[in-house]
């Protein structure tokens, strides 16, 4: 028989009671630390007190009154997020896919306004992912994900990932907008180089594109800067993000210019839950943190000590690690043996870390890790690849 929660994800084994910091505590009285953070979005890792106090505050106040009437906390997260990027105005609402289609309808109204209603096709990089939503399905193309769910959304094309030649080749007098991801995650950490993003913009200037990035997990302070498309100094025209954005409340954002928001007006979109008051206290007590002085130099230190261990670690190891991938506390190592029964050892010695594309193992400790705890975190990657080591020459013994 069917369990009562449909089984679409396959869990590992693991039921956690609290957290603390980066670590999780089980049912069981098991202790593991935490360098997976809810897949990115657990920025402050668990139980930060400024987190916990804002929304035990917001919540005995209220929760939600939806969007018929003012949200001033909804008013000054959007307030400090212009005023510390790109963008002129958010919108607010409860997920990365849901961001991610927003994003596209705030691309193609703003053509459409611009005498350009012809202009609805997105050009997506290979390798990408969007979300889970029909028409991000098909932003993000891969077959498997497709599979079973009929016939994909029109207008999203895709070239190779990081190909200015492949992306010119594919514009046409329809071409509404480019979107990507600055470092794509699930297929593998696969990072857009500064040059491709600079040729991307000038592209866009060009020919009247939109430049549209998917920040929802490389955003919000996970690269070492507030957005990872500031390390290339390339802006955006309209951007997607979520996933840290709440510390582990659901809230998603699309920030977009002037020129592309202002095409959405009175009932073009909307939202029943984002924006709510709670979302948005929960936001704005992770801004407190990630935008207090200093904050993000303490994230980029941590990211060059893990880098300088992990370095180290796949020259001991050649056997179980050869490369390693990303930006800030975005990591991934390649793994020489499939990255499942690498998570799994991982997970043996008390890590938590994902797995993606391309037989990766992910690293996504929380914002707020120390460097003690990235010490910690290594130390658990050599008795992985330890366990690893035993369990192969085991194998070659029989």
């Amino acid at each position: 028989m069917i369990p009562a929660l449909t089984p679409t994800y396959n869990r590992a084994n693991l039921a956690f009671e609290k957290g603390e910091g980066a670590w999780l505590y089980t049912t069981d009285g098991r202790r593991f630390l935490d360098f997976a953070a809810g897949i990115a979005t657990c920025s402050l890792g668990h139980a930060h007190p400024h987190l916990v106090n804002a929304i035990q505050q917001q919540a005995a106040k209220v929760m939600h009154v939806s969007n018929l009437f003012r949200i001033p906390q909804a008013e000054k997260l959007a307030q400090r997020l212009t005023e510390h990027s790109f963008a002129d105005s958010v919108f607010f609402c409860n997920s990365g896919a849901e961001a991610n289609e927003g994003m596209v309808k705030f691309a193609r109204r703003a053509q459409a306004l611009a005498g350009h209603p012809e202009r609805t096709e997105i050009i997506c990089m290979d390798g990408a992912f969007h979300g889970r939503t029909l028409a991000m399905l098909s932003a993000t193309g891969n077959p498997k994900y497709l599979d079973g769910f009929g016939t994909p959304v029109p207008d999203f094309i895709h070239v190779p990932f990081n190909n200015i030649e492949a992306v010119k080749k594919a514009l046409t007098a329809r071409t509404c907008a480019i979107m990507l991801e600055p470092i794509q995650g699930e297929s593998g950490i696969r990072a857009a180089s500064g040059e491709f993003l600079s040729q991307l913009r000038a592209l866009c200037d060009e020919t009247g594109v939109l430049l549209a990035f998917d920040e929802v997990q490389t955003g919000v302070g996970r690269t070492g800067r507030l957005f990872a498309h500031e390390w290339a100094g390339v802006l955006p025209d309209v951007m997607s993000t979520a996933k840290g954005l709440g510390g582990g409340f659901p809230i998603g954002a699309v920030l977009a210019t002037e020129t592309v928001a202002k095409a959405m007006t009175f009932g073009t979109h909307g939202t029943t839950f984002g924006g709510s008051p709670l979302a948005c206290a929960a936001a704005n007590a992770v801004l407190d943190i990630l935008l207090a002085p200093g904050f993000l130099d303490q994230v980029c230190a941590r990211a060059r000590l893990l880098d300088t261990l992990l370095d180290e670690l796949i020259t001991q190891y050649p056997g179980v690690f050869d490369a390693r991938r990303g930006r800030g506390l975005l990591i991934g190592l390649h793994c020489v043996p499939p990255a499942g029964n690498v998570l799994e050892a991982a997970t043996e010695a008390g890590l938590l870390c994902v797995t993606a594309g391309d037989n990766v193992l992910r690293l996504l400790p929380p914002l707020t890790v120390t460097e003690d705890e990235c010490l910690e975190a290594v130390s658990r990657l050599k008795k992985t690849a330890e366990l690893l080591s035993v369990n192969q020459n085991a194998a070659e013994a029989v």
